[in-house]
């Protein structure tokens, strides 16, 4: 078992980093590239757990699929099954995103019930009601998800929450459909304008992606192209607040400054200096930041999947601070590692009071997720003494080279064998 070993309270982060593809785009734009059969290459992806372990589903559905320094060329005119298999899809929570390519490309799929991280209650069925109104049948039983779509039409669907996974798996399934489909209160993330760009240069027509409305015109036959990945906002804003954090200097390139709105005015608030230029930020932290309260929504919301991050910079912070989440029920599994660090928060709810300045002090902690996993090295770093980091692998599915980009700005950071 590998595990990350941090010395503390090693000075401020300085320097410059590049910022990698974006995650939760790339997640849902390779389960799209089977719904044509002529080849696709996709550029700039993270060179990360999720995507080799995507990659490799693909190729156990009969797809040919190449990996070089973040290009995947995909052709999927050989598919042959539509059966993932769940030694692979366990790993993964963006699997379900194979039901509506399948679907769309087969008229039928068997996927397993995702796994990845464990956040609390995270239902799929939305995913079913939206399938189900394009005319899929879909069951649930032993652990798998069947889809048998023989024939996809047009619908109106209104999604009874807003929903990343569902807005995309609909219009995965919709784009080669007959007829339109409009999704209503669909969920507004850059990742999804990225995917219905992905697939509009393949000759989908999809509208709307970036509102509320989502509107598709099915086609027959899609096309092969060349497509780059948007920058990760949430491994930006790692960096920006690792950055604030340490009272440091980074400046942060290959990002889209918009994309991080939410999470360069909660710096401000808090004192912190934020430089934006066309497609880099700079931070400059200010000890101690100031308190402020932070609330969780879905984009352009502060994201949650920064939540369990910003905790551990307003344990900096002057005062009291209240972070309030809102999108998922389980995500302050986290809290229990921090307060053996020394961090005082108190739970209650889907609230957090955290209560500052403290000095944090190095302790073992386990990554209870990706970002949990990411917030302890912030917190590792601002520690007195030694952090050592086990399941390392939540950490992995997420972040490119994460150790050596945090050596790169003066981090005392190494993985080791546990």
């Amino acid at each position: 078992m590998r595990k990350l070993h941090i010395n503390g309270n090693n000075g401020p982060l300085n320097g410059k980093v590049k910022i990698s593809g974006a995650k939760n785009a790339a997640v849902a734009i390779i389960p799209a590239a089977i719904l044509s059969s002529a080849p696709v290459r996709i550029d700039n992806l993270p060179d990360i757990q999720d995507i080799h372990i995507l990659t490799e589903i693909l190729r156990s559905l009969g797809v040919e699929a190449s990996w070089h320094n973040g290009t995947l060329d995909i052709d999927a005119g050989g598919l042959s099954g539509w059966h993932a298999t769940y030694e692979l899809v366990k790993k993964l929570r963006a699997s379900y995103y194979l039901l509506g390519a399948l679907a769309g490309r087969c008229g039928k799929a068997v996927v397993p019930a995702p796994g990845g991280c464990d956040l609390g209650p995270r239902p799929i069925d939305q995913h079913i009601k939206g399938l189900t109104a394009l005319g899929a049948r879909v069951e649930v039983e032993h652990g798998l998800i069947k889809v048998e779509a023989p024939r996809l039409t047009g619908a109106d669907i209104y999604l009874d929450v807003v929903s990343v996974g569902a807005t995309i798996n609909i219009m995965l399934a919709a784009v080669r459909a007959r007829g339109r489909t409009v999704i209503e209160n669909a969920a507004k993330e850059p990742e999804i304008v990225d995917t219905a760009n992905f697939l509009n240069a393949m000759g989908a027509n999809i509208r709307g992606a970036g509102t509320d409305v989502i509107k598709i015109t099915g086609v027959e036959e899609l096309g092969g192209m060349t497509h780059t990945v948007i920058p990760d906002r949430i491994e930006a804003g790692t960096y920006m607040i690792a950055a604030a954090a340490t009272g440091g200097d980074v400046l942060l390139c290959d990002v889209i400054p918009k994309h991080l709105d939410p999470v360069i005015a909660k710096l401000r608030e808090m004192g912190i200096t934020v430089e934006v230029a066309d497609d880099q930020i700079r931070v400059v932290g200010q000890c101690p930041p100031q308190a402020v309260d932070v609330k969780t929504f879905p984009y352009p919301g502060f994201p949650t999947d920064l939540q369990s991050l910003i905790m551990v910079l307003l344990t900096k912070a002057r005062g009291c601070s209240i972070i309030t989440e809102n999108v998922f029920e389980g995500r302050f599994r986290h809290v229990d590692e921090l307060k053996r660090m020394g961090a005082r928060i108190k739970v209650e709810g889907r609230t957090a009071l955290v209560e500052g300045p403290v000095q944090l002090t190095g302790a073992p902690v386990a990554a209870t997720d990706l970002r949990a996993g990411a917030s302890f090295i912030v917190a590792g770093l601002l520690a007195e003494g030694e952090t050592e980091i086990s399941q390392v692998e939540h950490i992995h599915r997420g972040y490119e080279k994460i150790c050596e980009k945090f050596k790169v700005l003066g981090a005392d950071i190494r993985e080791i064998e546990g």
